[in-house]
């Protein structure tokens, strides 16, 4: 009986600590961290109806007065004496079932509720391909953005074009803002590093990097990796001997900025 409702504590507790963490990140503006923008309503609404169904769940459930064989808290009772005490084995194996239970319920709190969100940054970019997403591989959408009015592009813009190897005669004498994060180039990670960002479809699981390379030697000094910056400058042949990157984005003002609220592009 004991083990029964604390076994059913754990998984209401476990939870309940999901539903609450969606629910406050939503209010605090940072499930934009996590999911795309077009799922935030279904995501609260789903999160509140789980509760709502966790907590009627566990009120329903017979609670050990008449089990599904129809044994009473009576007949236990009498169990109880039929057989003898559970052996200092057993007792101590409960106990530390149930602190690993609660070391978990504890863990979940902690990793949702207490350590602050954050986005994706080079870590991840390191795990995926960057520029690698069919959003800037696609020739077609890439033919579109020929001949279009670059005012509104955005960095996966930017990095579509240099992927599909728009050229130099497209890029002379265009000028960009870009705003990203600061993740280095492994080809020349000393002279030139990427202002880049995550396309992010439905959720952080599929969040793919895009970015443009910047040549801008020494730029560590002033810029660590995962700083978010906002740079404004044009486009030309990339200085870079040893980087991979044929054109570069070559900043004639750049400066460090705060994440924004929407760190992802869809």
């Amino acid at each position: 009986m004991r083990d029964r409702l604390l076994s059913r504590w754990r998984g209401i507790a476990l939870s309940l600590v999901g539903v609450v963490a969606i629910v406050w990140l939503a209010a605090s503006g940072q499930l934009g961290l996590y999911i795309h923008p077009r799922y935030f309503e279904f995501t609260v609404v789903m999160a509140v109806l789980a509760g709502v169904v966790v907590v009627a769940a566990f009120a329903v459930v017979p609670t050990g007065r008449a089990d599904a064989s129809g044994h009473d808290d009576e007949d236990a009772h009498e169990h109880e004496h039929e057989h003898p005490p559970a052996a200092p084995r057993r007792r101590g194996l409960d106990l530390v079932w149930a602190a690993a239970g609660v070391l978990v319920i504890a863990g979940t709190v902690v990793a949702l509720l207490v350590v602050p969100p954050s986005t994706l940054t080079t870590a991840t970019v390191d795990q995926r391909d960057l520029n690698a997403s069919a959003a800037v591989t696609d020739s077609g959408a890439t033919e579109n953005l020929v001949g279009s009015d670059t005012a509104s592009f955005t960095v996966k813009d930017w990095a579509s074009l240099l992927r599909q190897g728009a050229g130099d005669d497209y890029f002379a004498g265009k000028s960009a803002t870009l705003t990203g994060f600061v993740t280095p180039d492994q080809s020349d990670p000393e002279n030139v590093f990427y202002i880049a960002r995550f396309i992010v479809t439905c959720c952080a699981v599929d969040a793919q990097p895009v970015g443009v390379p910047v040549y801008l030697p020494d730029w560590q000094q002033s810029y660590p990796v995962d700083s978010w910056v906002t740079a404004s400058g044009g486009f030309s042949s990339n200085p870079s001997a040893s980087s991979t990157q044929a054109i570069a984005f070559v900043p004639a003002e750049i400066e460090a900025v705060d994440q924004p609220a929407q760190p992802y592009l869809g």
